[in-house]
């Protein structure tokens, strides 16, 4: 598989397959965020997941694919930096506001930065109606973000705590995806980094959950707790390596935006799985963020 990648990147089969890759990448990210922000606390079940998909990268890791080159370590010490930040700011945003708040707007301010990030690292361009479509892309998210303001009653008093912190998680999705895409091009097997990045990355959450866990007086069972993060765990696996095999074969930025269209994977999981109240003007808004996805693509 690894010779197949290397023979289509940067081809028009490359690119029709970044296209199929980041969209399997926006469905998934959105059951991902869903399991996170589900039936326990997130920190818990970020812990779970992370301690999963730890367990199941390292056989792969130190047995299956090649061992990382030199000049690896320094790329997953920074990507493992940049994940902690990522994942404390994520969080703790879904402490503060409910799925459907913070959801979309760290999906939708991602790509924002992302497109900003290809191209001062990787000289990436977007025309004219790309552009068109990231200011319709921001222009969902804004509204959203407005109409949460004027509407929104549960957690009405946490709304400014959680937009500022779904802002500034959208911003470390951008320099995540920026960074991953450049340290899987590093490396000659895309596998080897996605292997040793999911055994690393997976070290440090498990061990806040835990502390966090002791803490609790009316603990959750482990059981039901470990079994969605076995399931996280898969979930993470297709997800992200979709999403960076997507980066590998075509434009960091265009597979960063048409991952965004998991802002309406995410309207939906909310409103038919975790029974939060939608409506149709933020489902509407929320498909405006999905609609400047689209105009990039068809604009690149």
């Amino acid at each position: 598989m690894t010779e197949w990648i290397s023979q289509i990147e940067g081809t028009a089969a490359g690119h029709q397959a970044a296209l199929w890759l980041a969209l399997a990448a926006a469905f998934l990210h959105a059951v991902f965020g869903a399991l996170q922000k589900g039936r326990h606390d997130p920190w818990l079940t970020r812990g779970a997941i992370d301690f999963s998909y730890c367990l199941m990268a390292a056989p792969f890791a130190l047995f299956v694919v090649p061992w990382p080159e030199p000049h690896m370590w320094v790329i997953f010490a920074g990507a493992w930096a940049i994940h902690i930040v990522y994942k404390l700011l994520q969080a703790w945003a879904y402490t503060k506001g409910a799925y459907t708040v913070v959801y979309p707007v760290v999906r939708g301010t991602g790509p924002l930065f992302t497109v900003i990030g290809a191209y001062l690292i990787f000289g990436e361009s977007f025309s004219g109606v790309q552009w068109l479509g990231v200011a319709v892309l921001v222009a969902g998210i804004f509204g959203l973000a407005l109409y949460n303001f004027v509407y929104l009653v549960s957690e009405r008093d946490t709304l400014n705590a959680a937009l500022g912190l779904a802002v500034l998680t959208g911003l470390f999705v951008a320099l995540y995806t920026t960074f991953d895409a450049y340290g899987i091009r590093a490396t000659d097997n895309p596998f080897t980094f996605l292997a040793w990045f999911f055994m690393i990355d997976g070290l440090v959450m498990p061990v806040i959950a835990a502390r966090r866990w002791l803490r609790m007086e009316d603990r959750p069972e482990l059981g039901p707790l470990m079994t969605r993060g076995v399931a996280g765990g898969f979930v993470a696996f297709f997800s992200f390596g979709s999403i960076m095999l997507a980066t590998r074969l075509d434009k960091v930025g265009e597979a960063a935006v048409l991952r965004e269209t998991s802002t309406v994977f995410a309207a939906l999981i909310g409103w038919l799985v975790l029974k939060e109240t939608v409506g149709p003007r933020r489902i509407a808004l929320m498909a405006l963020i999905a609609l400047g996805a689209v105009i990039v693509e068809m604009g690149g």
